[in-house]
């Protein structure tokens, strides 16, 4: 059976990005393009703020090596959301260097997986 959304492109618009928020990597796909950005889903905080120091690859660099003040946290833990504050800056983050990057005429509708 087909569905009639599927042939209008209404399920996936032009202006889509699709995000995929993995326990180890976020992907984030724009229609017509391609995978434009694959980091890993770890952030760096300062521990007294919150704020963040370091989203993706440069955060994972911090693992295991951070200093006093700053710590790094994966916010996805087995397939879930661990901690939805940090996930929420994470891709916040990741969708603000998409969006800055390219050129939508209209404003992009997102669409979120998490496994």
């Amino acid at each position: 059976m087909r569905w009639p959304f599927f042939k209008s492109g209404a399920l996936f618009p032009a202006n889509a990005i699709a995000v995929d928020l993995g326990t180890a990597n976020t992907l984030i796909y724009v229609k017509g393009e391609g995978i434009v950005l694959n980091e890993p889903s770890v952030v760096a905080l300062d521990r007294e703020t919150k704020k963040i120091k370091g989203v993706g690859l440069e955060a994972k660099r911090m693992l295991g090596r951070t200093p006093e003040g700053i710590i790094a946290v994966r916010p996805m833990k087995d397939g879930v959301i661990a901690d939805f504050d940090v996930t929420e800056k994470m891709l916040r983050y990741f969708l603000a260097l998409i969006i800055e990057n390219h050129v939508f005429k209209v404003k992009p509708r997102v669409i979120v997986c998490v496994p």
